[in-house]
């Protein structure tokens, strides 16, 4: 057997692999007598069937078999013990197998293309600088969430003549064409609010829907259809009222506060708006947080010189697409991936010199914390006893995915912790209309 390098690029190379009968055959013929041992072929005793036999039969997909087996595993050996930072998964040079003499051949030759990653450096200093903003909570936003609160909390009516805030069910009509469904009137402007205010089960408004609605894909579902049946359509329609819907805010009392944050967790108002300017604060820091390790994460991708190896990636995510993907879907996405790959690329480099790894007791903290932020909101109080139990069920379904998943999260979270401590960061308070801008820009 002879396996042979040959770089193309810096960043693109092909594996040859070249094998004589003497790499297989012994392989090949103990699979063949294993055959005949447990095949059951008319006209022969089980087990008793004849080597010459199952090879006239079968010897050419024993063959096939065999070799494709042994040249996948000198493959990965190969790359492994050649240390080589392979991008993707080597992609077989198409034209080699097809030529392939599977009858006849002896001697058989394959090609693998291999994208690469050259070695890089990450910088690692105070020449990093990003921004932390710390977003002040004001007296608007703490009532504006309660606001909420009570309104998620509230029950729903349906009073006679709609108002303001309103959610109307009804149909949009246009000639044979009818399809129900509801508009919440805090997702329109006041101007086209104003339209269905004052109505009561039965009246019709005539609207246009382009302007009801900005964004194409709010006009679809307001009539079942997709964003490609909307082009040439008549945008004006009725709207018939069948039903108005209103709902009424939850009274702040200690039903309130069980329901939003546990049985119990507090009992009296102040502790509740305590409560909700902590949340308030929690959720803000996670928003934060989450802003300003995406912010790192582009500074080090900008910062740090990685060559990839562009169009063998693009064919390599077309044929891992196994025909669901076009060319034209991987070049309108291929910029992103290309990012998320320089930063994987990025982050493992950090964690392997720093010695920076997942210990299990930080997957389970992680994996509860999750569960946590799902139930927040819905009574916590009744869970905790069973919070261990929920967190062991995740971390072992689906074969043990989760876990690994798990801890690629927490590798990532620990490593971007790291780098925090090497670069300069510094911290703004901004409110929540500029943080929402910057975000948004």
């Amino acid at each position: 057997m002879d396996i042979t390098l040959d770089k193309k690029d810096s960043n693109v190379a092909s594996i040859k692999i070249k094998l004589n009968e003497a790499d297989y055959q012994s392989k090949v013929d103990e699979k063949i007598k294993d055959y005949s041992k447990k095949a059951q072929i008319k006209g022969f005793r089980p087990g008793k069937v004849p080597t010459g036999v199952i090879k006239k039969m079968y010897g050419k997909s024993i063959l096939v078999e065999e070799i494709n087996h042994l040249v996948g595993h000198k493959l990965q050996d190969y790359i492994r013990d050649n240390e080589l930072k392979i991008l993707g998964e080597p992609i077989p040079d198409q034209q080699s197998f097809e030529n392939i003499d599977w009858e006849n051949a002896k001697e058989f030759e394959f090609d693998y293309n291999i994208g690469l990653v050259d070695d890089f450096k990450v910088d690692l200093s105070k020449k990093v600088k990003v921004t932390n903003y710390n977003i002040e909570a004001d007296q608007k936003v703490l009532d504006e969430t309660l606001d909420n609160v009570r309104t998620q909390f509230g029950e729903m009516t349906n009073p006679e003549v709609s108002e303001e805030g309103d959610i109307i069910f009804g149909a949009f009509k246009q000639g044979d064409f009818t399809h129900d469904t509801t508009v919440d009137l805090n997702d329109l402007n006041k101007t086209n609010a104003k339209k269905f205010i004052g109505k009561k089960k039965g009246d019709e408004i005539k609207v246009d829907l382009s302007k009801l609605y900005k964004e194409a894909s709010k006009q679809a579902a307001q009539l079942g259809k997709t964003e490609d049946e909307l082009e040439g359509l008549d945008m004006n329609f009725v709207f018939e009222v069948k039903n108005v819907n209103r709902r009424v805010l939850a009274e702040v009392n200690q039903a309130l506060f069980d329901k939003t944050f546990g049985e119990g967790v507090v009992s009296s108002e102040e502790e509740f708006m305590a409560k909700i300017t902590d949340t308030i604060g929690e959720n803000y820091a996670r928003e934060t947080n989450a802003w300003l390790n995406k912010t790192i994460q582009d500074e080090l991708i900008k910062n740090t010189e990685i060559s990839l190896p562009d169009e063998f990636l693009k064919e390599w995510l077309k044929l891992s697409g196994e025909g669901k993907v076009t060319d034209a879907d991987i070049e309108k996405e291929y910029d992103i991936y290309a990012d998320q790959l320089r930063w994987n690329l990025i982050s493992n480099e950090i964690a392997k010199e720093n010695e920076i790894k997942p210990e299990h007791e930080d997957i389970k903290e992680a994996t509860r914390k999750m569960i946590e932020a799902q139930f927040m909101g819905s009574g916590m109080g009744q869970f905790v006893d069973q919070m261990d139990a929920f967190v062991d069920n995740y971390l072992q379904g689906e074969n043990g995915q989760n876990y690994m998943k798990m801890a690629e999260q927490v590798q990532v979270e620990k490593v971007l912790e790291f780098v925090k401590e090497k670069i300069e960061i510094k911290s703004k308070k901004v409110s929540l209309d500029k943080f929402k801008e910057i975000v948004e820009n």
